[in-house]
């Protein structure tokens, strides 16, 4: 029998021109406490509307108990659902409120006050029945919110950040009240929120999201130690990221020198990126360290203390209980277990192939190549929709040339001028702005907006927020798979 209480097959959703839920497969265990984790936009509310019934996917099956329900109304699905807005009818007492649900259901008024008293007992809150849902303070009205949403002994209880209008101290006493609920209850509780304390206080299951596509599912200890890319291991506390090389099976190199690791399974000279904890970082005297560098900042925060180091280029977040002042120079050591190597994600596109072997991102169309193991246009229905894959390094920043003049004030040819040159109409070139710009310690990530698509580039050349910026990608780098295919090219990254 399945241990599976919801099944998500190949779920998609737009919303217009944009598509918020990309291709998603997820199963989700019977009494389990799973968190839904990204930040604004995600789709994570988005999944969670579509397994209450409130939106429908576009395509895509949605399975209950191995029954599918993807057309199913909101009012036949064995799920409750708790909001941020806690939606108390104000008109009713704390009684009438939980036992709204009870009534419509037909149950006997001796039964109705039973299960009334024994939920307010649960959420701790017995004696409450006859206070107005006005009289009680933020965190007891979600409790009662919660108790109106279980008394009904829902299979499935989705919450959608509800206790985002609550203040810090009462969140945090409420993260530990939500867990007890669910243990007590053995309702499955799937949760949303973009508060990553939230998630790793509460979870069994994490499953963090970024622009409609599920980027690592985990345990919480899995999730903060073990990232899969980049944007985890930035998302999901604090870390130092840079750009470096997997020599081979235990060897990496970043910030200018070689360290032992304890990754495998990398191809040699692999480009990869390089997460360190901050916590993870032991400082020493400058002749001791690994890297050496000059601590420019202390603040304290409480049960540390957080420095920046300067080193060659980089600046080092590293926390320490021991405060060490601005101004000195100092050596850093890791260990190899707390070098975290990752792949390089792809950037993900939504594509519709064209014919001779173009496909249109939306805003442009590209040229791709058969030698990278990509179909021919024939061999895909017309404008069929597909998934475009193209890693960071592989997108060529060409920066515009300032005109210049000689002596006599004629411009000087753009031919014969220094800067990024391309040929009249060459092929997969295309205009963006530059919206982030972070240096990695050997390279700089860039995100770049280029109409309605963001693109991640990496690149030795120095851009600034702001700047109009050419991109331009090789046929031979763009890989094209049918949507059922992207696990090939996942697990071939």
């Amino acid at each position: 029998m399945s241990q599976h209480i919801i099944d998500l097959f190949n779920i998609t959703k737009s919303y217009g021109d944009t598509e918020v839920i990309k291709d998603m497969t997820l199963y989700i265990r019977k009494n389990e406490f799973i968190t839904l984790l990204g930040p604004s936009g995600c789709g994570k509310t988005t999944t969670l509307r579509i397994i209450s019934g409130f939106e429908k996917p576009d395509s895509g099956r949605v399975l209950f108990d191995n029954v599918d329900i993807t057309d199913l109304p909101p009012h036949k699905r064995k799920v409750n659902t708790v909001f941020q807005k806690y939606s108390l009818f104000p008109h009713m007492n704390i009684y009438e409120n939980i036992a709204f649900g009870l009534r419509i259901k037909k149950l006997p008024e001796t039964q109705i006050r039973e299960k009334v008293r024994d939920v307010l007992e649960l959420v701790e809150l017995s004696g409450f029945q006859k206070r107005m849902p006005d009289s009680l303070s933020g965190g007891q009205q979600q409790r009662i919110a919660i108790a109106r949403a279980i008394v009904n002994e829902p299979e499935v209880l989705l919450l959608d950040e509800p206790l985002g209008a609550l203040d810090l101290k009462l969140r945090k006493e409420m993260q530990v009240e939500l867990k007890a609920i669910q243990q007590k209850t053995g309702i499955t509780f799937i949760y949303v929120t973009h508060d990553q304390e939230e998630a790793l206080t509460m979870s069994d299951t994490i499953v963090v999201m970024n622009n409609g596509v599920i980027q690592q599912i985990g345990i919480p200890s899995d999730i903060y130690n073990e990232p899969v890319n980049a944007f985890v291991a930035q998302f999901i506390g604090e870390s130092n990221l840079l750009s470096g090389v997997m020599i081979h099976d235990c060897l990496c190199e970043f910030s200018g020198r070689e360290f032992e690791c304890v990754d495998t399974g990398f191809d040699k000279e692999e480009d990869v990126d390089i997460v360190i904890r901050p916590e993870d970082i032991r400082l020493v005297s400058p002749e001791d360290g690994m890297l050496k560098g000059t601590v420019t900042s202390t603040l304290f925060k409480g049960v540390h203390y957080e420095m920046i180091v300067e080193s060659n280029g980089f600046k080092w977040k590293v926390h320490s209980t021991k405060m060490t002042p601005a101004g000195t120079e100092v050596g850093m050591n890791i260990a190899p277990f707390d070098i975290q190597i990752m792949r390089i994600p792809f950037n993900i596109l939504t594509g519709w192939i064209m014919p001779e072997n173009k496909v249109d991102i939306g805003n442009t169309t590209l040229d791709y190549a058969l030698s990278s193991g990509n179909r021919a246009a024939t061999e895909f229905e017309q404008e069929e929709t597909v998934n475009v894959y193209v890693l960071p390094q592989d997108i060529e920043v060409i920066l515009p040339s300032k005109p210049i003049q000689n002596g006599k004030g004629k411009t000087i040819p753009q031919q014969e001028q220094s800067g990024d040159i391309l040929a009249e109409g060459t092929p997969n070139v295309f205009e963006g702005e530059v919206e982030t710009f972070k240096y990695k310690g050997d390279d700089f990530e860039i995100q770049v907006k280029c109409g309605d698509i963001t693109l991640v580039v990496h690149t030795y050349k120095k851009v600034t927020v702001g700047q109009k910026i050419k991109l331009y990608i090789p046929a031979e780098k763009i890989k094209i798979k049918k949507r059922e295919e992207i696990s090939e090219v996942v697990e071939a990254n």
